[in-house]
């Protein structure tokens, strides 16, 4: 059962109603990708808004809801966990788990079994039940 059920549905809601940002010109030439980019050039057409049929620019106020922000898609807060010790802040009923880059494998399997003891929500565990390298 996911939980902040509201906040994620409000976010949705409101991201529905907002324009798909799409980088400039990235229809027109294959070698774009269609991610975001802001438009920097003096005369860009679309960062002086010349001509009407032209996709909007990211502002801020087409941002989601303030309590939704940071929240992952199952409802859960999104918190980076270096050691046993970030992990003692947080609360399982509320605060899911991603694991740093930086964490090796053994500490990362004492955190994933603290983890899975205490109930927490993890994103990416990233260690198998038998311990092996694969």
């Amino acid at each position: 059962m996911p939980i902040n059920k509201d906040k994620i549905a409000k976010r949705q809601e409101i991201k529905e109603h907002n324009p798909d940002f799409e980088r400039p010109e990235s229809w027109r030439y294959v070698r774009l990708q269609t991610g975001w980019r802001k438009p920097k050039g003096i005369d860009h057409h679309q960062r002086k808004q010349w001509s009407r049929g032209r996709p909007g620019l990211v502002k801020v106020g087409f941002g989601g809801p303030k309590d939704a922000r940071g929240l992952h898609p199952s409802g859960f807060t999104d918190n980076l966990v270096y050691n046993l010790d970030d992990l003692a802040k947080l609360d399982p009923k509320k605060d899911g788990v991603r694991l740093g880059h930086s964490v090796g494998t053994r500490k990362r399997k004492e955190i994933v079994t603290k983890a899975v003891e205490q109930k927490f929500k993890i994103f990416n565990a990233r260690v198998s039940a038998s311990g092996s390298k694969s």
